[in-house]
């Protein structure tokens, strides 16, 4: 009897893999295995549902059972892979029971970075990267005025904005001098800071936060290491995320900073792949939707027997702050070149460009935002 392909994890990256290798092969069983409700929602929605009216219940596009018969897959949601034998190609389940599988692909995902923070109220800072999370968080908003974010990267800011629409004063503490240190020159940092301030977020640049402590008679405050105190009703830890690498490492796979996987998506074993914000390629760690896509595709020829490659083409990434709409498409690290910038009081239209005049990445706030499409075509490709 033929052994099934076998996915580990229903986030984008797994169904985005389940619904390209359906299309070219409808025969093969298809398992996917879930640690969570296995309902099919855009996780990048979570950083602006508030906005949108949204709930943990609204963002579901379909339920487990749905994406089921849609896929003609066996969906076990609410479990957990605890080990893998490669030698049977075989998993083992929380509930005692066991998976073979013909090829495994692991779609697990990242994980929040915890900060190792003082004080008796740290293990009630919040985070959110699923929708369990985001269910947990929203429903601790009612009554909330004031909500410390730690971390102005993408999330922090995402979710800053996002907060506005509930009429809550979002605080962000930054170590960096300006928000979104990651993409943003800091002329286009100060701008985009500018620009969210102006609608209510207010920023705390320079500092960590070393503890938080339980407020007298509600709440929180927070301790940074420039001695200032903050309260807040709650707080929120975005500092960012890092690949969850537990059962590949379990498995004796080779892993650095995240899976390492060749341009096929394989794994050091030969039956095991992975794709999305658990995996490298090339030194590449790239915990964004687009690709999580391309990725999905590839490997969705390579388990139906074809040949292909995976590659990167140049990939902006949209920051979903209505206050100052941004994208940035990055240059590559270690990339020879300096920053042009152009600051006027409609936008910011920033370039990176190398010795021999080639445009290498952007960043564009405001009203340059219309320069991405004339620019994108310009651009090296991430991965060729």
């Amino acid at each position: 009897m033929a052994l099934p392909v076998v996915i580990v994890g229903a986030g984008l990256a797994g169904y985005n893999l389940a619904r390209e290798f359906r299309k070219l092969d409808t025969e093969t069983e298809l398992v996917i295995i879930a640690g969570d409700g296995a309902d099919f929602y855009s996780k990048p929605m979570l950083s602006n549902a508030l906005a949108s009216n949204k709930t943990a219940a609204t963002l579901v596009m379909k339920s487990a059972e749905k994406m089921e018969a849609e896929l003609n897959a066996t969906i076990f949601a609410r479990t957990e892979v605890v080990g893998i034998d490669r030698e049977k190609q075989m998993l083992m389940l929380s509930d005692g029971q066991v998976q073979t599988y013909r090829d495994l692909v692991l779609a697990v995902g990242a994980e929040p970075i915890r900060l190792r923070l003082g004080g008796e109220a740290a293990d009630e800072v919040l985070s959110v990267n699923h929708i369990d999370d985001f269910a947990h968080f929203a429903g601790k908003l009612d009554g909330v005025k004031r909500v410390v974010i730690l971390g102005g990267g993408l999330i922090g800011c995402e979710f800053a904005n996002d907060l506005l629409a509930r009429g809550i004063e979002p605080v962000v503490v930054e170590s960096a001098t300006t928000p979104l240190p990651r993409l943003l020159p800091p002329q286009a940092g100060e701008w985009f800071a500018t620009k969210l301030q102006a609608a209510g977020v207010r920023f705390v640049f320079g500092a960590l936060a070393g503890a938080v402590h339980h407020a007298t008679g509600s709440g929180f405050e927070v301790e940074l290491s420039s001695g200032e105190r903050l309260g807040a009703d709650l707080v929120l830890s975005a500092v960012g995320l890092h690949p969850n690498n537990t059962l590949a490492e379990a498995a004796g796979l080779r892993v650095e900073r995240g899976v390492v996987i060749n341009r096929q998506l394989q794994t050091s074993d030969g039956h095991i792949y992975a794709l999305g914000d658990c995996a490298e390629v090339d030194g590449l760690f790239l915990p964004f939707v687009m690709p999580i896509m391309h990725a999905a595709r590839a490997l969705a020829q390579v388990l139906a027997g074809n040949a292909a490659s995976l590659a990167y083409p140049a990939m902006p990434v949209l920051v979903k702050t209505p206050a100052c709409p941004t994208v940035v498409s990055s240059p590559a690290v270690g990339a020879l070149g300096e920053w042009q910038v152009n600051v006027t009081e409609e936008g910011v239209d920033a370039r990176f460009i190398n010795g021999q005049g080639q445009l290498l990445g952007f960043a564009l706030c405001g009203a340059a935002t219309k320069e991405r499409q004339s620019l994108l075509p310009q651009l090296p490709p991430v991965l060729a």
